[in-house]
């Protein structure tokens, strides 16, 4: 048996994932980065996105067994998603003005619904997050009308609620045909600019919503996009990805510098429906941002800010977090091993109830000259989705979906919050599941299993010794540590955990 189990470092990156899910609303505590707006890069969309997509990754890879661990997090994490702090600078970002598209501020004005037009950078992320709660959880949440419902009302200003109700299917309707009027070119993220990284979320979206439904508008989208693009080539003159393509001119805006962000980024997601293409590209492109450093390290030279129009560009760029993010897609395990070894040497890793990140640092270098600037998506998110994900992480999320009966077979349905699952697994119809109880935040210390009562009889065990057999719906529990811990409720069992780490098993007699 190949056991799949989670290591220190990957427990404690989805627990600080859980940790920032379950913050008050509006609490935005690590996540702040350095620009204003949330306009940029390392706003919270992404932030709140690539949690789910981390999340997701290590379901399908990692933990197949343990949904009642992750589908709380991932809704708490939609549910954040949908806030207007997240997706309020659209109000002013809709009108143009800006460097790209100054010349068509005249003609628009604002827009308070943030998925409406343009604004593929927040609205593919609602639908593809919307849609891997649905498909890895075999839910309709999101099909509900009005699931994924944008609200602000203000008591100080602005008037009369603004209220946009869509869900899953409608907003992924809604996407396709802005995609589809585009000549398949893309949505624009600001008005005028549409750029390929943000397109990619939504071709997930629509491969999900075909999974679900049977469709098939990812082929179709695929195949246009590809002959719109043709005529423009996805890689620049030095054999970069081009950044985007201005609407009304058609020109192509290329990787200038070039900026590590736009590479990695665009190449660990266009992976999941382009590998070749991707992957025949990849040991050149990544070759040139990295810096070697001590011991094996490696860190990513972040290009000097941009000056636009004058000004400094104050933003984050999220570097180094994107080529790591984008080595861990294409399996270069000695450039992740050198990314995370420095970052785990000079970028400050923190423990916070329990849970792993690296806290901002807008300093460039250290006393040394070794690279030590942080910013919230890589420290709060990237890093740990690239310990977490596998090789061809996306692609296979993408391109082998689970089949119908893993719907059926035993599961951690339900996890207190104060339990580690390092394993979680079905492996020729055994669960196994590596459990502990952890001091630093609170809970019950229970775990429920589904998919066993009234099923015939099982037996679980603990580090190979019988605890409890389930006949139906009765259990009969052996003398020893266990024999109060396990309780069938319903057509669940209950299971306490210890603080001690132990090795459970469910196997049908």
């Amino acid at each position: 048996m190949r056991e799949r189990v989670l290591n220190a470092e990957q427990v404690a990156h989805v627990r600080h994932y859980d940790n920032l899910s379950r913050q008050l609303p509006n609490d935005w505590s690590l996540m702040q980065g350095k620009a204003t707006g949330q306009d940029d890069f390392g706003g919270y969309r992404f932030q709140l996105a690539y949690m789910v997509y981390a999340l997701a990754l290590t379901h399908v890879h990692r933990l197949p067994a343990a949904p009642g661990l992750f589908q709380p997090m991932v809704q708490r994490l939609i549910d954040k998603m949908l806030m207007p702090e997240v997706w309020m600078y659209w109000r002013d970002v809709s009108r143009g003005g800006a460097v790209f598209n100054a010349h068509v501020a005249d003609s628009l004005s604002e827009e308070w619904d943030p998925v409406v037009r343009d604004n593929i950078m927040y609205s593919a992320y609602v639908q593809s997050m919307a849609l891997l709660h649905d498909h890895l959880f075999d839910s309709d949440r999101y099909a509900k009308p009005g699931s994924l419902t944008f609200r602000h009302w203000s008591f100080f200003w602005g008037g009369e609620e603004k209220r946009f109700a869509y869900d899953r299917d409608s907003l992924n309707e809604h996407i396709y045909w802005q995609l589809v009027q585009s000549g398949y070119l893309g949505v624009a993220c600001e008005p005028n600019c549409v750029f390929q990284i943000c397109n990619q979320p939504a071709i997930l979206g629509f491969r999900l919503h075909d999974l679900i439904t049977g469709g098939k508008r990812a082929a179709e989208v695929i195949a246009g996009y590809e002959r719109a693009w043709a005529d423009f080539g996805r890689l620049d003159a030095g054999g970069h990805y081009n950044q985007m393509i201005l609407k009304d001119s058609r020109t192509v805006e290329p990787n200038k510098t070039p900026s590590p962000w736009t590479d990695a980024w665009c190449g660990a997601l266009m992976n999941m429906w382009n590998r070749d293409f991707v992957r025949a590209n990849y040991p050149r492109q990544v070759a040139r941002f990295l810096a070697a450093g001590p011991d094996g390290t490696l860190s990513v030279p972040s290009p000097p800010p941009q000056q636009v129009m004058g000004q400094q560009v104050i933003a984050d760029s999220c570097d180094f977090g994107w080529v790591a993010a984008w080595a861990s897609e294409m399996g270069d395990e000695r450039t992740l091993r050198g990314l995370l070894a420095h970052a785990d040497r000079f970028m400050a890793p923190t423990m916070r109830d329990g849970g792993l990140y690296y806290p901002r640092n807008d300093t460039i270098t250290n006393a040394d000259g070794h690279s030590v600037l942080m910013d919230p998506l890589s420290g709060n998110v990237l890093l740990g989705y690239a310990r977490l994900n596998v090789s061809d992480g996306l692609w296979s999320l993408y391109n082998q979906p689970w089949k119908r009966a893993h719907f059926d077979e035993p599961a951690l349905t339900a996890v207190d919050r104060d339990v580690e699952v390092s394993q979680a697994e079905v492996v020729d119809g055994v669960l196994y599941a590596r459990l502990r109880r952890i001091r630093e935040v609170p809970g019950e210390g229970t775990v429920t299993i589904g998919g066993v009562v009234g099923r015939g009889r099982w037996t679980l065990e603990a580090d190979g010794r019988p605890v409890t057999r389930v006949d139906g719906a009765t259990a009969h529990s052996e003398p020893g540590p266990f024999t109060d811990a396990v309780h069938v409720r319903g057509d669940q069992i209950e299971l306490r955990c210890t603080l001690a780490a132990h090795t459970f098993t469910i196997r049908q007699e």
